[in-house]
């Protein structure tokens, strides 16, 4: 399809549709406000799920919840009651979830921060500088889980749970449903001690009715993650936040034994210990100082098969860089990543010890600020400093304005010069456009210096910039976005795994909810289309995707087809394995495609996904079939099966990519938790064994047992190459 022509089109279908996107919906919000009672100096709250203190009694409830869905802003089918009161030390929250069949209430999940996706669950968020900016997020289940992270507003719903506060909840399952009581200390957060009113909302979740309850921002395009659709939590003063020091030292064992084809086993023990140590200059900004980092909990990577041109992004695991990760967030859903953090601790995929780091993170005013100083070991380099600054400044009501900046220093190195990055980006949004329809608008330009000193390219050619406009509403959906990354683009605190490409990517959607269907919940129809060209404006990659319709049944279950077809330029030879045996010749190749899923509700103790794709692939033809298991037999007890199949069959021959994971999750309880995670791939033909045993002694003190073995398969049998483990302890104390 023509670029012009497409152009056209989308032009034309904004313009006939404006009207109706203008509509104001018929039903109006009301006001919402809940009062936090303080509890009498003489009381003590006892944390046991049954809400039965004075303080509880006397507060006021708040009940008037509405639909979501499935239909927005209707009646709820079960009741909900809130109460809210505090002390000088901690926010306590209770609620009542009614549920007039409470055997069918459903909590298969007790894993700290485990995705609540087949169970009922109940969530809230604490907007603690009520500026509709970020926000902590809560939630729990009727099992007991607990999940908390943190909410940035931006495009797209951002939230981090690598964020683990420190807070407790007591749940029961009675004969009238649930009942959670909550205590948050407000040590644990953020939050002027001058202001006496928080943002606040509350979403529940009837999970065998797929019904979402808010309180505010029940509307489709608001919700929960959006804290400038929230409530308001008043009466709230003297708070004691302490005196803001805290003071996490952790222990550390590590045996190894590598294994060589030809000679001895190699043993190695390494015994160590660290610290971190956080202080809060103001209640708003806080400064971290970590010795001797170890990351010995973090969870392996998901083995996946290269078979494209660029290379795999694998996200951070790493707890010391995803908390507070959403500040340092920049150009959000347009994938520029001028700081990734992966490029620190690790060469070429094998960890380097951090020796320190500092990190400073909070707020003054309507600037937020974010910030790292960090040292690594020698490894296959000299030691390395690294340093990045992040500052955004919020502007109107829901706007923003930052900069970045990030410095890699490669010690005693005549060769490798200091690389720096540079950007900035803009961000302007508002909840009232067409009276009351999100839009949102971004800007960004990035740019560093010379990685190589035998690096001779221009500015220009080593910078990133682009916009995006989304329409993100119901029942019309959309975006448009623009993108220039320079040929040398490469920043050395970042990653690039696509440079020199000028990208446009227009999309729109539409999206009916049929609330009154016995059988179908909503009906979504989309048109995605995207052009890589090079930096002469000559298309590259071409893809046009329509999805003419993706079902989702009033049960949960769910089905979508794709169709379309894509265009691909190359310019030098691609060799598919990196091995030279399947090698793609320069031209233009073009083929169509079609991808379909399945997936079944995943509340059934059985669930199933499943998705099929045939297509052109280069000189030949790609057909991938992949498909997931999850079994939960008993409460705390998930086990799950992937597998996918890329059956490759080019002129020069054909081959075919398995790639097999089986993950195992028992969690006796809220607070201790066994993983194990097996995978295995046929092209590298890698087995790895990964386990870990999870215990939270108390809130701030965890224990940690980790297991890896890995096995290469040579002449059909499997010959061990490493095994691993380690213990680490870890306690926190709070002044």
């Amino acid at each position: 399809m023509n670029l012009k022509v497409l152009i056209l089109i989308v032009s034309i279908v904004a313009i006939y549709t404006a009207p109706i996107l203008g509509q104001s919906n018929s039903v109006v919000q009301d006001s919402y406000s809940i009062q936090a009672h303080q509890v009498p100096i003489n009381e003590t709250i006892i944390l046991d799920g049954s809400l039965s203190e004075s303080a509880w009694l006397d507060a006021t409830p708040i009940t008037n919840f509405r639909q979501q869905v499935p239909t927005e802003g209707g009646n709820t089918t079960e009741r909900t009651e809130i109460r809210i009161i505090y002390d000088d030390n901690n926010l306590y929250i209770g609620a009542i979830l009614f549920d007039s069949e409470p055997s069918k209430i459903l909590a298969f999940q007790k894993r700290w921060d485990q995705s609540l996706g087949a169970d009922d669950r109940f969530m809230w968020i604490l907007d603690t500088f009520n500026d509709g900016r970020n926000a902590y997020f809560f939630e729990i289940n009727p099992a007991g889980l607990m999940g908390d992270g943190l909410i940035t507003v931006g495009q797209g719903i951002n939230i981090s749970k690598a964020w683990n506060g420190i807070w407790e909840a007591n749940v029961k399952v009675t004969d009238i449903g649930w009942i959670a009581e909550i205590r948050i200390p407000f040590k644990t957060l953020d939050f002027n001690a001058d202001q006496t009113e928080w943002g606040i909302n509350f979403q529940r979740t009837v999970r065998r009715r797929s019904e979402e309850i808010l309180w505010a921002g029940w509307r489709l395009n608001q919700g929960l993650f959006r804290p400038q659709d929230s409530g308001k939590l008043t009466g709230l003063k003297n708070l004691n936040q302490g005196i803001g020091l805290e003071i996490k030292p952790y222990s550390t064992v590590k045996p190894t034994r590598t294994f060589s084809s030809n000679g001895p086993k190699n043993d190695d023990f390494n015994a160590d210990a660290g610290v971190d140590i956080t202080y809060s200059i103001t209640p708003s900004f806080r400064t971290s100082l970590s010795v001797n980092t170890d990351f010995a909990e973090s969870e392996v990577d998901q083995r996946r098969v290269n078979l494209t041109r660029f290379s795999l992004v694998f996200p951070e695991q790493r707890s010391f860089f995803l908390e507070g990760s959403s500040v340092f967030s920049f150009a959000q859903s347009s994938s520029v990543n001028p700081f990734f953090s992966r490029r620190i601790g690790l060469v070429n995929g094998a960890p380097v010890p951090i020796l320190f780091g500092a990190r400073a993170i909070g707020r003054a005013g309507n600037t937020n600020i974010g910030f790292y100083q960090i040292r690594t070991a020698k490894s296959d380099v000299n030691e390395e400093d690294f340093t990045v600054a992040r500052i955004t400044q919020n502007i109107f009501k829901e706007s923003r304005i930052g900069i970045i900046y990030t410095r890699r220093a490669t010690l005693n190195d005549e060769v490798v010069p200091v690389r720096e990055t540079f950007g900035t980006d803009f961000e302007i949004a508002t909840s009232t456009f067409m009276g009351n329809k999100n839009l949102q608008f971004q800007l960004y330009f990035v740019g560093h210096t010379l990685n190589d000193l035998n690096d001779s390219s221009e500015f220009l050619d080593r910078t990133a910039r682009g916009f995006r406009l989304s329409f993100p509403n119901f029942p019309f959906y959309g975006h448009t976005s623009y993108r220039e990354f320079g040929t040398a683009y490469n920043p050395a605190v970042g990653i690039a795994p696509r440079n020199g490409f000028r990208r446009l990517q227009p999309v729109i959607g539409y999206t009916k909810v049929l609330s009154n269907h016995r059988i179908i919940r909503s009906l979504t129809t989309e048109i995605r289309y995207t052009n890589f060209m090079d930096m002469d404006f000559k298309p590259e990659s071409i893809e046009f995707i329509y999805q003419p319709i993706e079902i989702v049944l009033e049960s949960g279950d769910a089905i979508e087809f794709h169709t379309g077809f894509y265009s691909e330029r190359l310019t030098e030879d691609f060799d598919i394995q990196r091995n030279g045996k399947y090698i793609i010749s320069t031209g233009t190749y073009k083929h169509p495609f079609f991808r379909t899923g399945i997936n079944s509700a995943r509340y059934r103790l059985i669930s199933t996904e499943f998705s099929f794709l045939r297509e052109g692939y280069w000189n030949g033809t790609r057909t991938e079939y992949s498909g997931r298991v999850t079994v939960r037999p008993f409460i705390g007890v998930n086990i799950t099966a992937n597998w996918s199949r890329e059956d490759i069959d080019l002129d020069s021959g054909s081959f075919y990519a398995d790639v097999y994971r089986f993950r195992g999750n028992i969690d006796l309880t809220p607070f201790t938790s066994y993983t194990s995670i097996i995978q295995y791939d046929n092209l590298s033909r890698l087995m790895g064994l990964y386990q870990r045993f999870h215990w939270i002694i108390t809130p701030g003190t965890n224990l940690y047992l980790v297991y890896t073995w890995n096995w290469q398969e040579l002449n059909n049998r499997f010959t061990p190459l490493e095994t691993s483990g380690s213990i680490k302890l870890s306690y926190t104390h709070r002044f």
